[in-house]
């Protein structure tokens, strides 16, 4: 692969879950609630502190990530995370996959304890009978995932997009946006011809015209429109069909290590305090670490902007009717009950 599209993977770090803390402005850590969940926090998954550094001492707790860089990268370079684990005993191992599937396979195997992915790897890993629970939301949804036309392209409406060339990469949050897009429209599975990719392939089949049409989330959303390369023809916030991101963790890690999971959220919110208050050295940090102009950070970070909140009710309504839509399509093969994998205790207790 060239060193360009090496660049062009790489930066789908950024929209990716941030982890990390810092000892400065940090209200999550200072016990003020963060504002934005607008809910209050329940009964903590474990009363009291955690336990003394000998209870952890034979415990990795190891955390996945999609590529390099960014605030991952920030929190790897100054041991945040190594820190926070440590004064309790426990030591932290980092995983880097490539996209979200790859993460739950890896829970299941017990190779991986906690991880950050879109809407659609969850519903698939439920439906598989692998056992995780989604433990806070990470993005509302509306703009992170979209499809993409190139610029000059005759495609404007969903409906013109019959008998066309779509790229998708399949098991993904794009893959069931774009079905949900077009079943809106009144189109059929077979009324497009699916090219599934990855998306470091899709990229040059886009810019040569070998598809028409690309349903992705950012990075490559941003890349491709402000690099004058495609338009967006829709997204969840102008069809109504959302793709929220959430954290999971691997529920018998939860079971034995429930204060963990609330000491691996706090240090989350830590993180994404100290991003939304040193914007400028953060979007500036993730740019020259690319080579990539700041505008370009700018722009993915408005797109996916990161939350850590309890998933609402709402969330989980229409996580559900994610998943009926996936059983009707026959993405998977049978019904879930997608209620039972969602559990709100630790990032309440983290966000007290």
């Amino acid at each position: 692969m060239s060193k360009r599209y090496g660049l062009i993977t790489a930066l789908l770090v950024l929209i990716l879950i941030v982890a990390g803390c810092s000892n400065a402005n940090n209200n999550a850590g200072n016990g003020e609630k963060d504002e934005s969940s607008g809910q209050t926090a329940g009964t903590s998954a474990k009363e009291g502190n955690l336990d003394s550094k000998a209870s952890y001492e034979d415990v990795t707790v190891k955390i996945g990530v999609q590529g390099k860089g960014g605030l991952f990268g920030k929190a790897q370079e100054q041991k945040w995370f190594e820190e926070a684990f440590g004064e309790v005993g426990a030591r932290v191992e980092w995983v880097e996959f490539q996209s979200g599937p790859p993460m739950v396979e890896a829970m299941a195997s017990n190779h991986l304890d906690f991880a950050g992915m879109g809407n659609m790897p969850p519903i698939s890993a439920q439906a598989a009978g692998i056992d995780f629970k989604i433990i806070s939301q990470l993005l509302d949804g509306k703009n992170n995932v979209a499809i993409i036309v190139p610029t000059d392209s005759p495609i404007q409406t969903i409906a013109d997009l019959k008998g066309k060339k779509v790229a998708v990469t399949k098991g993904s949050n794009a893959y069931n946006f774009l079905y949900q897009v077009l079943v809106k429209a009144g189109l059929a599975k077979s009324d497009i011809q699916e090219i599934q990719l990855q998306p470091d392939e899709t990229q040059p089949s886009f810019e040569s015209g070998k598809v028409d049409a690309w349903a992705v989330w950012d990075p490559y959303i941003t890349l491709n429109t402000l690099s004058g390369k495609g338009r967006v023809l829709a997204d969840g916030e102008t069809e109504g069909v959302l793709s929220p991101s959430f954290q999971l963790v691997r529920s018998d890690f939860a079971k034995e290590y429930p204060e963990l999971v609330t000491l691996y959220l706090k240090t989350f919110e830590q993180a994404r305090q100290w991003e939304a208050t040193n914007q400028e050295e953060a979007f500036q940090r993730y740019a020259d670490e690319r080579s990539i102009p700041i505008e370009l950070v700018q722009g993915m970070q408005s797109r996916a902007a990161m939350v850590n909140i309890p998933v609402s009710d709402e969330t989980i309504a229409g996580q559900q009717n994610t998943a009926d839509f996936q059983f009707e399509l026959g993405t998977i093969r049978k019904q879930i009950n997608v209620a039972d994998v969602f559990d709100n205790q630790y990032i309440e207790e983290a966000l007290k």
